[in-house]
Protein backbone atom coordinates (compact mmCIF):
# COMPACT_ATOMS: atom_id res chain seq x y z
CA UNK A 1 0.00 0.00 0.00
CA UNK A 2 1.14 3.20 -1.13
CA UNK A 3 2.17 6.15 2.01
CA UNK A 4 -0.19 8.81 2.70
CA UNK A 5 0.42 12.49 1.86
CA UNK A 6 1.08 12.84 5.59
CA UNK A 7 3.57 10.41 5.84
CA UNK A 8 5.16 11.29 3.08
CA UNK A 9 5.40 15.27 4.89
CA UNK A 10 6.53 13.19 7.85
CA UNK A 11 9.42 11.55 5.54
CA UNK A 12 10.38 14.94 4.62
CA UNK A 13 10.56 16.49 7.52
CA UNK A 14 13.03 14.05 9.37
CA UNK A 15 15.06 14.14 6.00
CA UNK A 16 15.54 17.59 6.95
CA UNK A 17 13.79 18.74 3.07
CA UNK A 18 10.52 20.14 4.78
CA UNK A 19 9.89 23.05 6.99
CA UNK A 20 6.64 25.05 7.74
CA UNK A 21 7.30 27.46 5.26
CA UNK A 22 7.46 24.66 2.44
CA UNK A 23 4.73 22.58 3.59
CA UNK A 24 2.41 25.48 3.23
CA UNK A 25 3.89 26.92 -0.13
CA UNK A 26 3.50 23.27 -1.65
CA UNK A 27 0.35 23.20 0.17
CA UNK A 28 -1.06 26.13 -1.16
CA UNK A 29 -0.05 25.17 -4.99
CA UNK A 30 -1.84 21.72 -4.17
CA UNK A 31 -4.88 23.29 -3.68
CA UNK A 32 -5.09 26.24 -6.43
CA UNK A 33 -3.56 23.88 -9.31
CA UNK A 34 -5.47 21.13 -8.40
CA UNK A 35 -2.63 18.66 -8.47
CA UNK A 36 -1.71 16.00 -6.05
CA UNK A 37 0.54 16.79 -2.87
CA UNK A 38 3.86 14.78 -5.06
CA UNK A 39 3.29 16.89 -7.75
CA UNK A 40 3.22 20.33 -5.56
CA UNK A 41 6.25 19.45 -3.61
CA UNK A 42 8.22 18.96 -7.11
CA UNK A 43 6.75 21.90 -8.62
CA UNK A 44 7.89 23.81 -5.54
CA UNK A 45 11.33 22.34 -5.65
CA UNK A 46 10.76 20.48 -2.41
CA UNK A 47 11.97 17.48 -4.15
CA UNK A 48 12.92 15.96 -7.15
CA UNK A 49 10.23 12.98 -8.18
CA UNK A 50 13.44 10.63 -7.67
CA UNK A 51 14.34 11.72 -4.43
CA UNK A 52 10.41 11.54 -3.16
CA UNK A 53 10.25 8.01 -4.81
CA UNK A 54 13.18 6.78 -3.12
CA UNK A 55 11.47 7.80 0.20
CA UNK A 56 8.04 5.93 -0.85
CA UNK A 57 9.94 3.32 -2.08
CA UNK A 58 11.80 2.71 1.32
CA UNK A 59 9.21 3.14 3.56
CA UNK A 60 6.90 0.12 2.07
CA UNK A 61 9.94 -1.75 1.97
CA UNK A 62 10.20 -2.43 -1.97
CA UNK A 63 13.36 -1.77 -4.34
CA UNK A 64 13.43 1.93 -6.16
CA UNK A 65 14.11 1.68 -9.75
CA UNK A 66 14.37 4.61 -12.21
CA UNK A 67 13.16 2.93 -15.35
CA UNK A 68 14.34 5.93 -17.49
CA UNK A 69 17.83 5.10 -16.43
CA UNK A 70 17.52 1.42 -17.69
CA UNK A 71 17.57 -0.02 -21.47
CA UNK A 72 14.32 -2.55 -21.54
CA UNK A 73 14.07 -5.01 -24.56
CA UNK A 74 11.27 -4.53 -26.64
CA UNK A 75 9.63 -7.81 -26.34
CA UNK A 76 10.04 -7.17 -22.23
CA UNK A 77 8.32 -4.22 -22.33
CA UNK A 78 5.93 -5.88 -24.96
CA UNK A 79 4.57 -8.27 -22.20
CA UNK A 80 1.56 -5.68 -20.94
CA UNK A 81 0.08 -3.68 -24.45
CA UNK A 82 0.55 0.03 -24.04
CA UNK A 83 -2.91 0.77 -23.40
CA UNK A 84 -2.73 -1.48 -20.44
CA UNK A 85 0.37 -0.07 -19.51
CA UNK A 86 -1.14 3.19 -19.41
CA UNK A 87 -4.35 2.45 -17.78
CA UNK A 88 -2.41 0.01 -15.03
CA UNK A 89 0.78 2.62 -14.62
CA UNK A 90 2.77 -0.64 -14.42
CA UNK A 91 6.10 -1.59 -16.71
CA UNK A 92 7.79 -4.81 -16.84
CA UNK A 93 11.26 -4.19 -17.20
CA UNK A 94 13.02 -7.48 -17.01
CA UNK A 95 12.48 -11.06 -17.53
CA UNK A 96 15.45 -14.50 -17.02
CA UNK A 97 13.86 -17.96 -16.87
CA UNK A 98 12.52 -18.03 -13.47
CA UNK A 99 10.96 -14.49 -12.86
CA UNK A 100 9.34 -11.02 -14.42
CA UNK A 101 10.50 -7.86 -12.90
CA UNK A 102 7.38 -5.01 -13.02
CA UNK A 103 7.42 -1.86 -11.61
CA UNK A 104 4.42 -0.27 -9.90
CA UNK A 105 3.42 3.35 -8.74
CA UNK A 106 0.44 1.76 -7.52
CA UNK A 107 1.77 -1.02 -5.60
CA UNK A 108 -1.90 -1.90 -3.95
CA UNK A 109 -2.09 -3.08 -7.76
CA UNK A 110 -2.26 -6.87 -7.36
CA UNK A 111 -5.02 -7.62 -10.40
CA UNK A 112 -2.42 -6.48 -13.10
CA UNK A 113 0.28 -8.73 -11.29
CA UNK A 114 -1.93 -11.81 -11.88
CA UNK A 115 -2.35 -10.66 -15.53
CA UNK A 116 1.67 -10.90 -15.74
CA UNK A 117 1.39 -14.40 -14.00
CA UNK A 118 -0.97 -15.99 -16.27
CA UNK A 119 0.41 -14.57 -19.25
CA UNK A 120 4.18 -15.09 -18.64
CA UNK A 121 3.83 -18.43 -16.49
CA UNK A 122 6.80 -17.26 -13.95
CA UNK A 123 6.85 -15.41 -10.36
CA UNK A 124 6.46 -11.82 -10.50
CA UNK A 125 9.30 -9.48 -8.64
CA UNK A 126 7.64 -6.24 -7.29
CA UNK A 127 9.54 -2.77 -7.74
CA UNK A 128 8.05 0.80 -6.78
CA UNK A 129 8.74 3.51 -9.55
CA UNK A 130 7.25 6.57 -9.46
CA UNK A 131 4.07 7.70 -11.56
CA UNK A 132 6.29 10.34 -13.97
CA UNK A 133 8.75 7.47 -14.64
CA UNK A 134 6.37 4.89 -15.79
CA UNK A 135 4.36 7.57 -17.74
CA UNK A 136 8.46 8.74 -19.39
CA UNK A 137 8.86 5.11 -20.04
CA UNK A 138 6.10 4.24 -21.95
CA UNK A 139 7.35 6.28 -24.53
CA UNK A 140 9.43 3.36 -25.73
CA UNK A 141 6.46 1.85 -27.09
CA UNK A 142 6.87 4.51 -29.67
CA UNK A 143 8.25 1.65 -32.33
CA UNK A 144 4.94 0.15 -32.30
CA UNK A 145 3.82 3.45 -33.80
CA UNK A 146 6.45 3.43 -36.02
CA UNK A 147 5.40 -0.15 -37.42
CA UNK A 148 1.41 1.71 -37.32
CA UNK A 149 2.67 3.71 -39.44
CA UNK A 150 4.20 2.04 -41.90
CA UNK A 151 1.75 -0.66 -41.87
CA UNK A 152 -1.13 2.21 -42.46
CA UNK A 153 0.91 3.49 -45.33
CA UNK A 154 1.42 0.22 -46.78
CA UNK A 155 -2.50 -0.71 -46.51
CA UNK A 156 -3.46 2.40 -47.84
CA UNK A 157 -1.18 2.83 -50.88
CA UNK A 158 -1.87 -0.87 -52.12
CA UNK A 159 -3.62 -0.01 -54.57
CA UNK A 160 -4.17 3.77 -53.92
CA UNK A 161 -2.02 4.10 -57.39
CA UNK A 162 -2.93 7.07 -59.23
CA UNK A 163 -6.27 6.66 -60.96
CA UNK A 164 -7.39 4.08 -59.12
CA UNK A 165 -10.39 4.88 -56.65
CA UNK A 166 -9.44 3.75 -53.49
CA UNK A 167 -7.56 6.71 -51.36
CA UNK A 168 -5.17 6.47 -48.59
CA UNK A 169 -6.34 7.18 -45.24
CA UNK A 170 -5.09 10.95 -45.16
CA UNK A 171 -6.70 11.67 -42.15
CA UNK A 172 -5.23 8.43 -40.12
CA UNK A 173 -1.78 9.50 -41.19
CA UNK A 174 -1.61 12.53 -40.29
CA UNK A 175 -2.89 11.84 -37.06
CA UNK A 176 -0.51 8.90 -36.47
CA UNK A 177 2.54 11.22 -37.54
CA UNK A 178 1.72 14.02 -35.11
CA UNK A 179 1.43 11.25 -32.39
CA UNK A 180 4.76 9.80 -33.28
CA UNK A 181 6.06 13.06 -33.06
CA UNK A 182 4.59 13.79 -29.49
CA UNK A 183 5.30 10.43 -28.25
CA UNK A 184 8.74 10.57 -29.47
CA UNK A 185 8.86 14.51 -27.63
CA UNK A 186 10.02 16.56 -31.07
CA UNK A 187 9.55 20.17 -30.42
CA UNK A 188 8.67 20.58 -34.27
CA UNK A 189 7.96 18.40 -37.05
CA UNK A 190 9.10 19.49 -40.96
CA UNK A 191 7.63 18.43 -44.05
CA UNK A 192 9.22 18.85 -46.77
CA UNK A 193 8.56 18.21 -50.36
CA UNK A 194 11.60 17.06 -52.38
CA UNK A 195 11.42 16.25 -55.97
CA UNK A 196 10.94 12.14 -55.74
CA UNK A 197 9.25 12.49 -52.39
CA UNK A 198 8.59 14.14 -48.82
CA UNK A 199 10.64 14.06 -46.12
CA UNK A 200 9.39 14.30 -42.56
CA UNK A 201 11.71 15.43 -39.87
CA UNK A 202 11.49 15.74 -35.96
CA UNK A 203 13.32 18.16 -34.09
CA UNK A 204 14.07 16.29 -30.97
CA UNK A 205 16.64 18.33 -28.41
CA UNK A 206 17.56 20.91 -31.00
CA UNK A 207 18.12 18.69 -33.71
CA UNK A 208 16.73 17.35 -36.74
CA UNK A 209 15.92 13.94 -37.40
CA UNK A 210 14.90 11.88 -40.32
CA UNK A 211 11.54 10.04 -39.35
CA UNK A 212 9.68 9.06 -42.78
CA UNK A 213 9.24 9.47 -46.45
CA UNK A 214 6.26 9.47 -47.60
CA UNK A 215 5.64 9.19 -51.75
CA UNK A 216 5.47 12.61 -53.81
CA UNK A 217 1.67 11.99 -54.53
CA UNK A 218 0.47 12.35 -50.95
CA UNK A 219 2.61 15.78 -50.08
CA UNK A 220 -0.62 17.96 -51.39
CA UNK A 221 -3.13 15.81 -49.71
CA UNK A 222 -1.35 16.15 -46.06
CA UNK A 223 -0.69 19.59 -46.73
CA UNK A 224 -4.55 20.09 -47.23
CA UNK A 225 -5.29 18.34 -44.06
CA UNK A 226 -3.52 20.11 -41.88
CA UNK A 227 -4.59 23.28 -43.70
CA UNK A 228 -8.26 22.06 -43.10
CA UNK A 229 -7.71 21.25 -39.21
CA UNK A 230 -5.65 24.52 -38.81
CA UNK A 231 -8.19 26.74 -40.70
CA UNK A 232 -5.98 27.81 -43.49
CA UNK A 233 -6.73 28.46 -47.03
CA UNK A 234 -6.80 25.60 -49.01
CA UNK A 235 -6.65 27.16 -52.78
CA UNK A 236 -3.69 29.44 -51.50
CA UNK A 237 -0.62 27.57 -53.16
CA UNK A 238 1.87 30.67 -53.39
CA UNK A 239 2.06 32.73 -50.26
CA UNK A 240 2.97 32.00 -46.64
CA UNK A 241 0.06 30.88 -44.41
CA UNK A 242 0.15 30.54 -40.79
CA UNK A 243 -2.60 28.91 -38.05
CA UNK A 244 -2.58 26.80 -35.30
CA UNK A 245 -4.58 23.56 -34.80
CA UNK A 246 -5.16 21.17 -32.05
CA UNK A 247 -5.27 17.39 -31.50
CA UNK A 248 -6.08 15.16 -28.99
CA UNK A 249 -3.02 12.84 -27.16
CA UNK A 250 -3.34 10.96 -24.85
CA UNK A 251 -2.05 12.61 -22.13
CA UNK A 252 -3.72 16.04 -23.04
CA UNK A 253 -5.09 18.40 -25.91
CA UNK A 254 -1.98 19.47 -28.03
CA UNK A 255 -1.56 22.96 -29.15
CA UNK A 256 0.72 23.23 -32.39
CA UNK A 257 1.87 26.42 -34.71
CA UNK A 258 1.17 26.26 -37.99
CA UNK A 259 3.63 27.64 -40.62
CA UNK A 260 3.11 26.82 -44.30
CA UNK A 261 5.51 28.53 -46.70
CA UNK A 262 5.89 28.10 -50.70
CA UNK A 263 9.48 26.39 -51.61
CA UNK A 264 10.70 24.89 -54.78
CA UNK A 265 8.66 21.54 -55.19
CA UNK A 266 5.77 22.17 -53.37
CA UNK A 267 4.69 23.72 -50.06
CA UNK A 268 6.99 22.81 -46.81
CA UNK A 269 5.03 22.71 -43.52
CA UNK A 270 6.60 23.64 -40.04
CA UNK A 271 4.38 22.41 -36.72
CA UNK A 272 5.59 23.75 -33.76
CA UNK A 273 3.95 21.40 -31.14
CA UNK A 274 3.09 23.31 -27.52
CA UNK A 275 3.29 20.69 -25.01
CA UNK A 276 2.22 21.46 -21.65
CA UNK A 277 4.20 18.66 -20.48
CA UNK A 278 7.33 20.43 -21.66
CA UNK A 279 7.10 23.14 -19.53
CA UNK A 280 6.21 21.17 -15.80
CA UNK A 281 9.25 21.29 -14.89
CA UNK A 282 10.56 22.70 -11.72
CA UNK A 283 13.61 24.86 -11.19
CA UNK A 284 15.89 22.16 -10.37
CA UNK A 285 14.41 19.59 -13.19
CA UNK A 286 15.98 22.94 -15.38
CA UNK A 287 19.60 22.20 -14.27
CA UNK A 288 20.15 25.03 -11.65
CA UNK A 289 22.81 24.72 -8.78
CA UNK A 290 22.08 25.39 -5.51
CA UNK A 291 23.70 28.97 -5.27
CA UNK A 292 21.94 30.35 -8.39
CA UNK A 293 18.36 28.32 -7.60
CA UNK A 294 18.68 30.50 -4.03
CA UNK A 295 19.35 33.79 -6.18
CA UNK A 296 16.31 32.89 -8.43
CA UNK A 297 14.07 32.16 -5.40
CA UNK A 298 15.26 34.85 -3.59
CA UNK A 299 14.51 37.43 -6.51
CA UNK A 300 11.18 36.19 -7.03
CA UNK A 301 10.10 36.86 -3.31
CA UNK A 302 10.44 40.47 -3.64
CA UNK A 303 7.16 41.89 -4.15
CA UNK A 304 8.74 44.23 -7.21
CA UNK A 305 11.52 44.79 -9.36
CA UNK A 306 12.88 42.54 -12.38
CA UNK A 307 13.63 39.58 -12.97
CA UNK A 308 15.18 39.08 -16.91
CA UNK A 309 16.23 36.26 -18.65
CA UNK A 310 18.62 36.29 -21.42
CA UNK A 311 20.00 34.42 -24.14
CA UNK A 312 19.46 33.83 -28.26
CA UNK A 313 16.20 31.80 -29.84
CA UNK A 314 16.08 28.43 -28.58
CA UNK A 315 17.87 28.49 -25.67
CA UNK A 316 14.80 27.88 -22.68
CA UNK A 317 14.28 31.54 -21.95
CA UNK A 318 10.47 31.01 -22.07
CA UNK A 319 10.86 27.90 -19.86
CA UNK A 320 12.05 29.36 -16.72
CA UNK A 321 9.59 32.19 -16.93
CA UNK A 322 6.84 29.70 -17.05
CA UNK A 323 8.55 27.59 -13.98
CA UNK A 324 9.23 31.03 -12.06
CA UNK A 325 5.13 31.90 -13.18
CA UNK A 326 4.32 28.09 -11.98
CA UNK A 327 5.83 28.88 -8.11
CA UNK A 328 4.56 32.33 -8.15
CA UNK A 329 0.77 31.78 -9.51
CA UNK A 330 -1.34 31.27 -6.57
CA UNK A 331 -5.18 32.47 -5.66
CA UNK A 332 -4.30 34.82 -4.13
CA UNK A 333 -2.18 36.90 -6.43
CA UNK A 334 -3.15 38.21 -10.07
CA UNK A 335 -0.63 37.11 -12.74
CA UNK A 336 -1.15 38.99 -16.13
CA UNK A 337 0.82 38.24 -19.20
CA UNK A 338 1.38 40.55 -22.57
CA UNK A 339 2.91 37.28 -25.11
CA UNK A 340 3.47 37.01 -28.62
CA UNK A 341 2.58 34.74 -29.31
CA UNK A 342 0.21 33.09 -26.19
CA UNK A 343 2.34 29.39 -26.23
CA UNK A 344 1.39 28.17 -23.02
CA UNK A 345 -1.82 28.33 -20.65
CA UNK A 346 -1.41 29.15 -17.30
CA UNK A 347 -3.89 27.71 -15.13
CA UNK A 348 -5.79 30.93 -13.34
CA UNK A 349 -3.81 33.82 -14.86
CA UNK A 350 -5.10 36.05 -17.76
CA UNK A 351 -2.88 35.95 -20.87
CA UNK A 352 -3.19 38.66 -23.46
CA UNK A 353 -1.88 37.97 -27.14
CA UNK A 354 -0.14 40.98 -29.03
CA UNK A 355 -2.21 41.67 -31.46
CA UNK A 356 -0.40 44.69 -33.88
CA UNK A 357 -3.60 44.82 -36.54
CA UNK A 358 -5.62 45.91 -33.35
CA UNK A 359 -2.66 47.98 -31.98
CA UNK A 360 -2.12 45.72 -29.10
CA UNK A 361 1.64 45.88 -29.13
CA UNK A 362 3.36 44.97 -25.82
CA UNK A 363 3.88 48.43 -24.98
CA UNK A 364 0.18 49.30 -25.24
CA UNK A 365 -0.66 45.59 -23.89
CA UNK A 366 1.72 46.54 -20.78
CA UNK A 367 -0.29 50.03 -20.04
CA UNK A 368 -3.55 48.27 -20.10
CA UNK A 369 -1.83 45.30 -17.97
CA UNK A 370 -1.26 48.23 -15.25
CA UNK A 371 -4.74 49.06 -15.17
CA UNK A 372 -5.90 45.36 -14.06
CA UNK A 373 -4.56 45.37 -10.81
CA UNK A 374 -1.70 42.76 -11.27
CA UNK A 375 0.66 42.20 -8.77
CA UNK A 376 3.00 40.02 -11.64
CA UNK A 377 2.93 40.87 -14.72
CA UNK A 378 5.27 38.60 -17.63
CA UNK A 379 5.77 40.23 -20.20
CA UNK A 380 6.93 37.89 -23.50
CA UNK A 381 10.09 40.39 -25.11
CA UNK A 382 11.54 43.50 -24.09
CA UNK A 383 12.02 44.60 -27.86
CA UNK A 384 11.86 48.24 -27.99
CA UNK A 385 12.81 51.67 -25.64
CA UNK A 386 8.85 51.86 -25.19
CA UNK A 387 8.35 48.36 -23.73
CA UNK A 388 11.58 48.55 -21.48
CA UNK A 389 10.68 52.42 -20.45
CA UNK A 390 7.20 50.96 -19.25
CA UNK A 391 8.41 47.73 -17.88
CA UNK A 392 10.74 49.73 -16.03
CA UNK A 393 8.03 52.20 -14.02
CA UNK A 394 5.50 48.73 -13.18
CA UNK A 395 8.89 47.50 -11.49
CA UNK A 396 9.23 51.00 -9.31
CA UNK A 397 5.58 50.98 -8.85
CA UNK A 398 5.41 47.90 -6.89
CA UNK A 399 4.77 44.97 -9.13
CA UNK A 400 7.00 42.20 -9.87
CA UNK A 401 8.22 42.18 -13.88
CA UNK A 402 9.61 39.30 -15.22
CA UNK A 403 10.39 39.12 -19.09
CA UNK A 404 12.85 37.96 -21.92
CA UNK A 405 15.83 40.21 -23.81
CA UNK A 406 18.05 38.65 -26.32
CA UNK A 407 21.80 39.26 -25.40
CA UNK A 408 24.66 36.95 -25.01
CA UNK A 409 25.09 36.76 -20.88
CA UNK A 410 24.36 38.09 -18.00
CA UNK A 411 26.36 41.08 -17.38
CA UNK A 412 25.73 42.36 -21.08
CA UNK A 413 22.26 42.83 -20.21
CA UNK A 414 22.61 45.89 -18.68
CA UNK A 415 24.37 48.07 -21.10
CA UNK A 416 21.60 46.76 -23.26
CA UNK A 417 18.89 48.55 -20.88
CA UNK A 418 20.45 51.64 -20.84
CA UNK A 419 20.38 51.77 -25.00
CA UNK A 420 17.22 51.52 -25.21
CA UNK A 421 16.96 54.95 -22.90
CA UNK A 422 16.47 53.38 -19.49
CA UNK A 423 18.56 55.48 -17.46
CA UNK A 424 21.63 53.89 -15.40
CA UNK A 425 19.92 54.86 -12.18
CA UNK A 426 16.84 52.92 -12.88
CA UNK A 427 18.28 50.30 -14.09
CA UNK A 428 20.07 49.55 -10.92
CA UNK A 429 16.98 50.57 -8.90
CA UNK A 430 14.61 47.76 -10.41
CA UNK A 431 16.50 44.97 -11.40
CA UNK A 432 16.61 41.78 -8.68
CA UNK A 433 18.23 38.96 -11.50
CA UNK A 434 19.26 38.25 -14.77
CA UNK A 435 19.13 34.81 -15.35
CA UNK A 436 21.61 33.99 -18.76
CA UNK A 437 21.24 29.97 -20.51
CA UNK A 438 21.80 28.02 -22.76
CA UNK A 439 20.99 24.56 -23.38
CA UNK A 440 22.90 21.18 -23.58
CA UNK A 441 22.20 18.18 -24.52
CA UNK A 442 21.95 14.74 -21.78
CA UNK A 443 24.07 12.16 -22.07
CA UNK A 444 21.83 9.20 -22.62
CA UNK A 445 21.19 7.17 -19.56
CA UNK A 446 21.00 3.92 -21.23
CA UNK A 447 24.14 3.66 -23.58
CA UNK A 448 26.26 5.84 -21.04
CA UNK A 449 29.51 5.03 -20.20
CA UNK A 450 32.78 6.22 -18.86
CA UNK A 451 36.18 6.46 -20.20
CA UNK A 452 39.49 8.24 -19.12
CA UNK A 453 41.13 10.89 -20.63
CA UNK A 454 44.66 12.67 -20.23
CA UNK A 455 44.52 15.42 -17.51
CA UNK A 456 46.92 17.49 -20.55
CA UNK A 457 44.59 16.97 -23.10
CA UNK A 458 42.05 19.12 -21.30
CA UNK A 459 44.46 22.29 -22.04
CA UNK A 460 43.70 22.26 -25.76
CA UNK A 461 40.14 23.79 -25.58
CA UNK A 462 39.84 24.65 -21.77
CA UNK A 463 42.44 27.72 -19.64
CA UNK A 464 44.40 25.71 -17.22
CA UNK A 465 42.94 27.26 -14.24
CA UNK A 466 39.32 26.64 -15.45
CA UNK A 467 40.53 22.83 -15.89
CA UNK A 468 42.34 22.27 -12.13
CA UNK A 469 39.34 23.72 -11.34
CA UNK A 470 37.03 21.27 -11.77
CA UNK A 471 38.67 18.28 -12.61
CA UNK A 472 41.35 16.24 -10.80
CA UNK A 473 43.63 13.98 -12.39
CA UNK A 474 43.81 10.21 -10.98
CA UNK A 475 46.77 7.96 -10.81
CA UNK A 476 50.34 8.14 -12.32
CA UNK A 477 49.21 9.16 -15.63
CA UNK A 478 47.03 11.76 -14.41
CA UNK A 479 43.57 10.86 -16.12
CA UNK A 480 40.40 12.43 -15.59
CA UNK A 481 37.26 9.78 -15.89
CA UNK A 482 34.76 11.65 -18.07
CA UNK A 483 30.93 9.91 -19.39
CA UNK A 484 29.32 9.68 -22.78
CA UNK A 485 26.97 8.03 -24.74
CA UNK A 486 27.76 5.14 -26.92
CA UNK A 487 24.59 5.59 -29.21
CA UNK A 488 21.35 3.20 -29.48
CA UNK A 489 18.18 2.69 -30.78
CA UNK A 490 16.28 5.22 -27.88
CA UNK A 491 18.69 7.98 -28.49
CA UNK A 492 18.53 7.71 -32.42
CA UNK A 493 22.55 6.60 -32.34
CA UNK A 494 23.46 10.22 -31.12
CA UNK A 495 24.64 9.16 -27.35
CA UNK A 496 22.62 12.04 -26.25
CA UNK A 497 18.74 12.07 -24.95
CA UNK A 498 17.18 15.07 -23.52
CA UNK A 499 18.37 18.82 -22.49
CA UNK A 500 19.38 20.50 -19.31
CA UNK A 501 20.29 24.12 -18.84
CA UNK A 502 23.33 25.69 -18.28
CA UNK A 503 22.90 28.80 -16.53
CA UNK A 504 24.44 31.87 -15.43
CA UNK A 505 22.82 34.02 -12.70
CA UNK A 506 23.58 37.42 -11.81
CA UNK A 507 22.46 38.79 -8.54
CA UNK A 508 22.17 42.34 -8.65
CA UNK A 509 24.17 43.40 -4.89
CA UNK A 510 24.27 46.47 -4.15
CA UNK A 511 27.77 46.81 -5.22
CA UNK A 512 26.72 45.97 -8.53
CA UNK A 513 23.85 48.36 -8.26
CA UNK A 514 26.56 51.08 -7.52
CA UNK A 515 28.59 49.91 -10.68
CA UNK A 516 25.15 50.06 -12.96
CA UNK A 517 24.90 53.70 -11.48
CA UNK A 518 28.13 54.51 -12.51
CA UNK A 519 28.12 53.58 -15.73
CA UNK A 520 30.58 50.33 -15.74
CA UNK A 521 31.13 48.51 -18.49
CA UNK A 522 29.74 45.31 -18.74
CA UNK A 523 33.30 43.19 -18.30
CA UNK A 524 34.00 45.50 -15.31
CA UNK A 525 30.67 44.27 -13.80
CA UNK A 526 31.13 40.52 -15.50
CA UNK A 527 34.23 40.63 -12.83
CA UNK A 528 32.39 42.02 -10.10
CA UNK A 529 30.22 39.17 -10.09
CA UNK A 530 32.40 36.54 -10.36
CA UNK A 531 34.32 37.72 -7.25
CA UNK A 532 31.17 37.22 -5.48
CA UNK A 533 30.63 33.80 -6.56
CA UNK A 534 28.79 34.18 -9.80
CA UNK A 535 29.09 30.86 -11.87
CA UNK A 536 29.55 31.32 -15.58
CA UNK A 537 27.88 30.03 -18.19
CA UNK A 538 31.01 27.76 -19.22
CA UNK A 539 32.04 26.99 -15.34
CA UNK A 540 28.48 25.75 -15.33
CA UNK A 541 28.25 23.47 -18.47
CA UNK A 542 31.83 22.00 -17.11
CA UNK A 543 30.13 21.34 -13.50
CA UNK A 544 27.64 19.36 -15.39
CA UNK A 545 30.26 17.52 -17.23
CA UNK A 546 32.22 16.60 -14.01
CA UNK A 547 29.12 15.15 -12.30
CA UNK A 548 28.39 12.40 -15.50
CA UNK A 549 25.25 14.89 -17.34
CA UNK A 550 27.00 16.11 -20.62
CA UNK A 551 29.88 15.60 -22.65
CA UNK A 552 33.08 18.90 -23.20
CA UNK A 553 32.43 18.43 -26.83
CA UNK A 554 28.71 19.41 -26.05
CA UNK A 555 29.51 22.22 -24.04
CA UNK A 556 31.84 23.71 -25.72
CA UNK A 557 29.42 23.38 -28.95
CA UNK A 558 26.92 25.58 -26.85
CA UNK A 559 28.96 28.12 -25.45
CA UNK A 560 31.43 28.56 -28.30
CA UNK A 561 34.35 28.17 -26.47
CA UNK A 562 38.12 28.17 -28.69
CA UNK A 563 41.42 27.17 -26.98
Amino acid sequence: MNITDQQLADLLQKAGKLDTEKLKAATDIATAKKLSFWDALVEADVASDEELGLLEASSINLPFIVLTKRTIAPEVIGILPQEVAKKQHAVVFERDDKRVKVALSNVSNTKILEVIVKKTGQAVEVYYATERDIENTIALYRKDLQRQFHKLLKDGLGSAVIGEDRDPPIERIVDLLLQAAYTEKASDVHIEPRENGTTIRFRIDGLLYDALQIPAELHNRVVTRIKVLSSLRTDEHMAAQDGKMQMDVTEEVLDMRVSIAPVSDGEKVVLRLLSSKSRSYSLTDLGYNERDLMTVTKAFNKPNGMILSTGPTGSGKTTSIYALLKILNTREMNITSIEDPVEYKIGGANQIQVNTKANLTFANGLRSILRQDPDYIFVGEIRDNETASIAVNAALTGHLVLSTVHTNDAPSTIPRLIDMQVEPFLVATTLNAIIAQRLIRKICDKCKVSYTLPFVDLHKHLEKETVKKHFIPVGEQKQVRLYKGNGCENCHFSGYQGRIGIFEVLDVTPEIREAITQKKDSDFIRTLAEEQGMTTMINDGLNKVARGFTTIEEVLRVTKVEG
